[in-house]
């Protein structure tokens, strides 16, 4: 296939970013889009120019380092996959695909396709943890009895991998579908209960301070996550921080 690519080019946080457009030819239907960057990559290198900046890490759909917004969508146009398990056969031979980081202000351009996603990381570290007895007076986890529905609902949260492209999604550049998804998978299970009520103060308030907005209720979260989070999740967590907000 031959194609146009539109890449947003940006030196680092301060510079003026802009779109500059390139040609690419004999790109394999079969090639992951992450391979075709790669191609890419290889004939500006060729040509003495500087290479397109962009995250990767597993290429299997686990990281969640792989972040694009592919012409207009955050992955691109297929679903339930991240950008590197996108494959080039979604586009036709002389198609245009136009490709941006994934843009929030709680998610600043480090480089060109490459963001700062460490707001997610002080989430995380504001509550997303079930703390350990190390007392002597453990109890083994796998003698606890868990209800079969919330031990597939709390899997199900736990998929999350922290791509972000919920909050590319999202016209508010909203959080809630990652916070959400990382206080249910513990809220679900007696283990993570037992801080239940700092937990989710803690890591809503954590949100809002990054700057993250709040849930527009449109779902394009849901629709573009790669893992299918379950919007259940957000109301699920609203609830949680009602009712822990009342206890305070």
């Amino acid at each position: 296939m031959n194609l146009k690519l539109k890449i947003w080019r940006q030196a680092n946080a301060e510079a003026k970013g802009k779109t500059i457009t390139y040609s690419i030819s004999d790109i394999s239907p079969d090639m992951s889009f992450l391979e075709m960057m790669d191609m890419h990559n290889e004939q500006l290198i060729q040509q003495g120019e500087d290479p397109v900046a962009f995250d990767h890490d597993c290429r299997e759909g686990i990281c969640g380092m792989c972040s694009m917004f592919i012409n207009g969508e955050a992955h691109g146009p297929d679903r339930l996959v991240t950008t590197c398990q996108l494959h080039m056969r979604k586009f036709k031979d002389g198609d245009t695909i136009t490709i941006e980081p994934f843009r929030a202000n709680a998610f600043p351009v480090i480089k060109d396709l490459a963001v700062d996603r460490s707001a997610f990381d002080r989430i995380q570290q504001a509550g997303g943890f079930v703390s350990v007895n190390t007392s002597g007076n453990t109890q083994d986890a796998n003698a606890i009895p868990i209800d079969k529905h919330d031990a597939d609902k709390a899997f199900d949260a736990a998929t999350c991998i922290g791509c972000g492209a919920c909050v590319a999604s999202c016209k508010n550049a909203s959080a809630m579908l990652f916070v959400s998804a990382k206080v249910s998978q513990y809220a679900l299970l007696p283990q993570g209960k037992v801080e239940a009520t700092d937990r989710v103060l803690n890591m809503v308030n954590q949100m809002d301070e990054e700057g993250f907005g709040n849930c527009t209720n449109t779902g394009a979260c849901e629709v573009e996550c790669p893992k299918g989070i379950s919007l259940e999740n957000i109301a699920r967590m609203n609830r949680a921080y009602l009712t822990a907000s009342l206890k305070g």
